[in-house]
């Protein structure tokens, strides 16, 4: 069901200064910058290798990357896996006693389907679940 690992987030405050840290650890240039307003993130990605980067700052202080900085710092946020089809796999997961953060899927960066599993379902570890536009992927 799961694809691939697609990226891994990291909640940073400064999304200009952290991007130029990142350029630096990874010899790269960051890539797919986008506000995503529904999530309430600016965002950008480092590929490396198979897996990519992604740095996370929130828009407003009630977004929730603001929320997990003033709680937790700056950090891993989140693992995301890439699957084929998010409804199915949601389902999938829902039958096996996972639980979701929101009943139904959102919008993230590129125009994908996004949910988010329960830390508490996955021992500590926020993870998401991504589907890509069939024609574009990323």
């Amino acid at each position: 069901m799961l694809k691939k690992v697609d990226h891994i987030g990291i909640a940073v405050s400064d999304l200009e200064d952290s991007t130029r840290r990142y350029e630096k650890i990874t010899g790269k240039e960051s890539a797919q910058e986008e506000v995503v307003e529904e999530q309430k993130v600016e965002t950008t990605f480092f590929p490396v290798g198979e897996v990519r980067l992604e740095l996370l700052q929130g828009t407003s202080p009630d977004s929730p990357i603001s929320k997990f900085i003033e709680k937790r710092g700056e950090g891993i946020h989140h693992i995301c896996f890439e699957v084929e089809d998010l409804e199915e796999a949601k389902e999938s997961l829902s039958r096996q006693g996972l639980q979701f953060i929101e009943q139904a899927s959102g919008t993230g960066a590129g125009g994908s389907k996004v949910a988010f599993i329960h830390p508490k379902s996955t021992g500590g570890i926020l993870m998401e679940l991504v589907e890509y536009p069939k024609s574009s992927k990323t």
